[in-house]
């Protein structure tokens, strides 16, 4: 554009902002007061998209936590109830028992093709101990030691071996995985597990104390010198980013 031409547009502006200035000032006003407007009703939106985002997040954060302390309370409250019903049964004493539970973190699988073992972040382990693992209340296999660090074998791992109970008559039995299902075997010739009889642990074996559910016997196995029953656990193969551990009985 020349020189000329631009002269003339800030002629022209000129003249219109002296003789139309009110005018001009209203509509330009207007204009101003609507964008205006706009954009503080924009504002407001976002932040209150990023409110809600961020109270979203504290809500879960909490509940989060308060499920972790509720899954504790439901599996402390399943060691005493157990262990108050013996007692009623036997007038025994409660010295000396005192179940402790902690939470563990799970790092990752320990191989890429094995859905049986997880590492854990596990402050408080001792390589010298067997310890319960659990989820959501229920047993999902042991913590072992393995190169110096805590592993979890859950259910499906041939190496989850512990001691439980089966149906209301407490049949015993040892239940352990086969990379597929979780079997219980070693129960009696003489005794009838059936189909739908809930097992739980006994406590036996010190890794867990008794009355934590495992799963549902869906099939029984007649063998040669005893009987084996497959379970349908109550916890899937999932690992989450917490679960916690039997610290001692």
């Amino acid at each position: 554009m020349s020189k000329f031409k631009i002269i003339i547009l800030l002629g022209i502006f000129v003249f219109v902002s002296f003789r139309y200035s009110t005018e001009a000032r209203h509509i330009i006003g207007g204009v101003n007061t609507k964008i205006l407007a706009s954009y503080v009703d924009m504002k407001m939106r976002i932040q209150e998209k990023i409110d809600e985002h961020f109270s979203q997040q504290e809500e879960i954060v909490r509940l989060r936590a308060e499920n972790q302390t509720l899954q504790k309370s439901a599996v402390l409250s399943i060691a005493f109830a157990s262990k108050l019903s013996d007692l009623l049964k036997e007038h025994n004493s409660t010295a000396g028992y005192h179940p402790n539970v902690a939470m563990v973190e799970s790092i990752g699988y320990a191989n890429l093709n094995d859905y049986g073992k997880v590492w854990l972040k596990f402050d408080a382990f001792n390589k010298s101990k067997i310890y319960g693992l659990l989820q959501q209340g229920y047993a999902a296999g042991i913590v072992v030691e393995n190169d110096g660090h805590p592993q979890g074998l859950l259910l499906s791992d041939p190496k989850a071996i512990f001691a439980v109970y089966i149906g209301n008559q407490k049949m015993q039995g040892v239940a352990q995985g086969n990379r597929k299902e979780v079997l219980v075997k070693y129960i009696s010739q003489w005794l009838q597990p059936q189909v739908g009889d809930e097992v739980i642990t006994s406590g036996l074996d010190q890794i867990f104390f008794e009355g934590i559910k495992v799963g549902v016997v869906t099939e029984v196995i007649d063998e040669e010198s005893s009987k084996t029953v497959v379970v349908k656990p109550y916890v899937t193969t999932h690992v989450p980013s917490y679960m916690h551990v039997i610290m001692q009985n």
